[in-house]
């Protein structure tokens, strides 16, 4: 794997709260930046998967599939943490 650096300024508010985050976690601002970085483009990279999903689909379709993967579900027992 490649790897490049990239440098961003940043408020000093901003930094001192990154390093006590990372502090508390025992973790570098660099593992905190790219699992963060990671982290949010995979939801944008969702996100955007789900807009073009929605954008060729009727909301009858989109419903109707939702009910046809509900109905894959075996009916079972939930645990005693996941019940209200």
């Amino acid at each position: 794997m490649n790897k490049k650096t990239l440098t961003i300024r940043i408020p000093d508010a901003l930094k001192r709260k990154l390093d006590k985050i990372t502090s508390k976690q025992g973790i570098s601002l660099n593992q905190f930046a790219l699992y963060t970085f990671t982290k949010e483009v995979a939801e944008y990279e969702v996100k955007s998967y789900f807009k073009h999903y929605i954008k060729r689909k009727s909301k009858k379709k989109i419903f109707n599939d939702f009910d046809s993967v509900l109905q894959k579900i075996n009916d079972r027992e939930l645990p005693g943490w996941d019940k209200l």
